[in-house]
């Protein structure tokens, strides 16, 4: 008989031990997708968003421009059309590991352009290497976004063939508010 309870004693102990422990813990909550891009970097390039006419260097319309965000607020993606037919669309993050801003640019062109960077002087600075399609050297592009201070954004794209030494202005425009009567004066530098 001693033997029967000192088996049932040795046979419960581990039940009993597991039986003491308490319960594990709920583990935390996934984070809301995007919770970790509202806030900092994220919003840098917040001035670009919205529904835009853009226009060229002579106050010329040269097309319209749906900026908004995408994916929990971490995706901010552009919707081109031009006025000669082009359309575009980029989608641009901040990658908090390389931290820096990406872009990806593709059109009905067949472009693809990938550029990076990020806030300079309170500028969004992004660059990035084309490959020529006819086989010649590669460019340099650089694209600068300014907020100003009527609302408007200036958009400054160049190219270089030297490496950044030089560059040649590819576009000198501003994305305002769309619907908005044109101003009468190109955007200020």
């Amino acid at each position: 008989m001693l033997r029967l309870h000192v088996l049932l004693a040795l046979g419960l102990c581990p039940l009993l031990a597991f039986a003491s422990d308490p319960a594990p813990a709920t583990p935390p909550a996934a984070p809301k997708p995007g919770a970790a891009c509202v806030a900092g970097h994220f919003r840098e390039f917040d001035f670009w968003v919205g529904q835009w006419d853009v226009y060229g260097p002579k106050g010329k319309l040269v097309g319209h421009s749906r900026i908004e965000k995408i994916l929990g607020d971490c995706v901010i993606a552009e919707h081109w059309q031009g006025s000669g037919g082009s359309d575009g669309k980029s989608h641009n993050i901040y990658d908090a590991l390389k931290q820096r801003w990406s872009q990806y640019w593709v059109d009905n062109s067949g472009m693809v352009l990938e550029l990076h960077g990020g806030i300079e002087q309170g500028s969004m600075v992004l660059k990035g290497t084309s490959a020529a399609a006819n086989g010649a050297a590669a460019a340099v592009q650089r694209i600068t976004w300014t907020p100003q201070s009527d609302g408007r954004v200036r958009q400054l794209w160049e190219t270089s063939t030297d490496n950044g030494t030089s560059w040649t202005t590819a576009f000198d425009g501003w994305y305002q508010t769309a619907g908005s009567p044109p101003p009468s004066a190109p955007a200020a530098g």
